[in-house]
């Protein structure tokens, strides 16, 4: 199985914490639960705990033979041995990225609700590209709300695995994963909970909704 065939399922993004040990556990309960895609994001300038965390978080989502997907830094991929980086509209030229990754590691993009931009990034070589907000979202509230319309037209026109962000939750999940969505990308309605255990059965009460699609 290549990478991009592993671009399906549940997408965990990892929550704002300042304590690597915190983000870890939880992590690693989203692990347990079944997510087999992880990305790291830290917006917070810290290059010394950034360096920390997406180390250790290469160990951990290698012994569940997940994906570690890191938000905006080329150089930090390559430095932790990253499966892939994800880059916004802002954070550098899609095709040079896709040169020093190489055909090995994966490459995503934001593409917000723009279907050109989507086109692009295809052309770029981008393996996955992302839609969103679908829904109103604590993370970003004042996001541009995506048609889920934008999945049918990325499966039928793009040919590559389009990722939902944006507000989900699992009373809308099996909407948007009706709609086209290889991927769900979520970070609150997992991250909220307080205990390990709490945050395993979440991930794990969205798993149903890949094997129905899949059927």
């Amino acid at each position: 199985m290549n990478q991009r065939d592993k671009l399906r399922g549940l997408y965990t993004i990892t929550p704002k914490t300042s304590d690597i040990a915190d983000c870890l556990a939880r992590v690693r309960a989203a692990l347990r639960g079944g997510a087999r895609i992880v990305q790291y994001r830290d917006k917070s300038g810290d290059a010394q705990r950034q360096q920390a965390t997406a180390q250790a978080l290469r160990a951990l989502t290698r012994d569940f033979g997940a994906l570690l997907i890191i938000n905006d830094s080329l150089p930090l991929t390559l430095a932790v041995d990253a499966d892939g980086v994800h880059l916004g509209g802002d954070d550098g030229d899609l095709a040079a990225a896709r040169e020093a990754l190489g055909q090995d590691r994966i490459l995503g993009a934001s593409c917000y609700a723009d279907f050109d931009r989507a086109h692009a990034a295809v052309r770029a070589g981008v393996d996955y590209v992302a839609f969103g907000a679908v829904f109103a979202s604590p993370t970003k509230p004042h996001a541009v709300r995506a048609d889920l319309a934008l999945f049918g037209r990325c499966r039928n026109e793009l040919g590559i695995p389009a990722c939902a962000i944006g507000g989900i939750t699992l009373d809308n999940a099996a909407t948007v994963v009706a709609a086209g969505a290889d991927m769900l990308a979520i970070i609150t309605d997992i991250f909220q909970e307080d205990e390990a255990e709490a945050i395993e059965a979440r991930v794990r009460a969205y798993q149903p909704l890949f094997r129905r699609e899949s059927t």
